[in-house]
């Protein structure tokens, strides 16, 4: 049953007969039940798979997506914006032969000026990110905070920060667990304003393994 709060022309939540209306953030919509006639098309199967491995990479970072995709919620979830970006530019291959592209991948996107001739090094259990103080380029403040991610795919895992050093300090640092000796990571850095309100695309330093 369905229900329709503003009249005939009104939007409803609910369902009649093949149709679902509802309403999220003030926007109205309808979709159509529909039952594909091979769920298991090789093209079912490899949007599926598509999901699934997009799915691995953005979970353990859903806290900070929450802040890199915070300039597009305003008709979807931060989460749903990162899928999106994986989806359309971070995946290459048909299943069951498919690989994420982490080069391709953006876990924050933004207006404010990016970083500036990145790099990191690996040493006993830490990820030193360094970076060249641009403040004063476009909207690059000194105190623009550094986000970074570093993503183990072996463990399905990640650690982050979302307001670490301030951009004209040129460094961060980042431990990694000592379960994680093995594995190889991939690392992200981005910025984000003082007060939060802007953050920079991200850029990929690259990956290395992690050795004791």
């Amino acid at each position: 049953m369905a229900i329709i709060n503003q009249g005939i022309l009104g939007g409803f939540s609910g369902k009649i007969g093949n149709v679902v209306g509802g309403n999220w953030k003030g926007i109205n919509y309808m979709r159509v039940l529909t039952k594909p006639s091979n769920p298991n098309s090789d093209k079912q199967v490899n949007q599926r798979t598509k999901f699934t491995t997009a799915l691995s990479f953005l979970q353990p970072i859903t806290p900070f997506l929450r802040v890199g995709y915070k300039l597009f919620t305003a008709k979807q979830t931060a989460f749903n914006a990162a899928m999106s970006n994986v989806l359309t530019n971070g995946i290459a291959g048909e299943a069951p032969n498919l690989e994420l592209i982490y080069s391709a991948i953006s876990v924050s996107k933004g207006n404010l000026t990016t970083v500036a001739n990145p790099a990191f090094t690996y040493d006993s259990g830490e990820i030193t990110m360094t970076w060249a103080d641009n403040s004063g380029s476009g909207t690059a403040k000194a105190t623009d905070k550094a986000m970074y991610v570093v993503y183990n795919p072996t463990k399905v895992d990640a650690v982050y920060e979302t307001s670490g050093a301030e951009r004209s300090v040129t460094t961060q640092v980042a431990d990694l667990p000592a379960e994680w000796i093995g594995d190889t990571v991939q690392v992200y850095l981005a910025f984000i304003t003082a007060d939060g309100k802007d953050v920079a695309n991200s850029a990929y330093l690259g990956s290395v393994e992690v050795v004791a």
